[in-house]
C-alpha cells in the first residue's frame, strides 16, 4: 500500500505541475492575442483622430477664407498674414515631428 500512495502522489504532483504549465502558456496566448487586438483596434482611432483635427483645422481656415473673401475692410492684410504665419508654424511642428 505505501508504493500505489507514493505513485498517486507523484502522478498528482505531475498532474498539477503539468496543469500550471499549459495554464501559463494559455494565458500567454490569451494575453498577446489582447495585446494584438488592442494595438489593431488602437491605430484606426488615433488615424480618426488625426483626420477629424485636419477636418477641423481646414474648417477654421475656410471660415476665415471666407470672411476675407466677404470682407473688404481694413483687416484683410491683417487675416492673410496671421494665415500665412500659422501655415509656417503648422509646417515646423511637422518637420519636427
Amino acid at each position: 500500500m505505501g508504493e500505489t500512495v507514493v505513485i498517486a502522489m507523484a502522478v498528482v504532483a505531475i498532474v498539477l505541475i503539468a496543469g500550471m504549465s499549459i495554464n501559463g502558456l494559455v494565458d500567454k496566448m490569451v494575453q498577446a492575442r489582447r495585446l494584438r487586438f488592442e494595438a489593431q483596434a488602437g491605430q484606426p482611432g488615433s488615424e480618426l483622430r488625426d483626420i477629424a483635427e485636419r477636418q477641423q483645422l481646414f474648417e477654421e481656415r475656410l471660415r476665415v477664407l471666407e470672411r476675407i473673401a466677404t470682407d473688404r475692410g481694413s483687416l484683410l492684410a491683417d487675416e492673410i498674414e496671421a494665415l500665412r504665419s500659422e501655415t509656417l508654424a503648422i509646417t515646423k511642428v511637422k518637420d519636427t515631428a
